[in-house]
């Protein structure tokens, strides 16, 4: 079986699907943040800060849909980098976590290249199917999470 088959096989699972998708996916966004030493998911959290300024460690997760210990384990290297800052709550195990000036304008030279490997999925999808990209996944994580849950 040739490389380019193993994309076009039908899975009869709408879960393994959306994870093959979701590592494709992945695999184009990295390579445009490698060069920056930046992940994928390290962007995405800088993205959510951008938005947020300071938010809970445990709201942060809930958001990006991570599990504690991956969010955690991210979240240490970040740090350790002076993207993210961290301070503790009312609550000593309350962790708020915000974006640093370096991680601010690590966000601002990672997102001309996010946006390239956005752009050429737009671009091939097309602008109909790229919005029901975004509706169908944002309705599938609805459905499959609840407010308030931990992970």
């Amino acid at each position: 079986m040739k490389e380019s088959q193993f994309r076009t096989v039908e899975l009869p699972c709408a879960c393994a699907n959306l994870r093959r998708a979701a590592r494709a996916l992945t695999l184009q966004y990295q390579t445009e943040l490698r060069p920056l030493g930046l992940r994928s998911t390290q962007f995405s959290i800088l993205q959510v800060l951008d938005r947020t300024k300071e938010i809970l460690q445990g709201n942060l997760g809930r958001i990006l849909a991570l599990d504690s210990t991956t969010l955690t384990r991210t979240l240490k290297i970040m740090l350790r980098e002076g993207w993210i800052a961290e301070r503790r709550g009312t609550d000593r195990r309350e962790r708020l976590i915000r974006l640093t000036e370096a991680g601010g304008k690590l966000l601002i030279v990672a997102s001309e290249r996010w946006q390239r490997a956005q752009e050429r999925l737009r671009q091939e999808l097309g602008e109909a199917r790229w919005r029901d990209l975004f509706s169908i996944t944002n309705e599938v994580t609805s459905l499959t999470t609840r407010e308030g849950e931990s992970s």
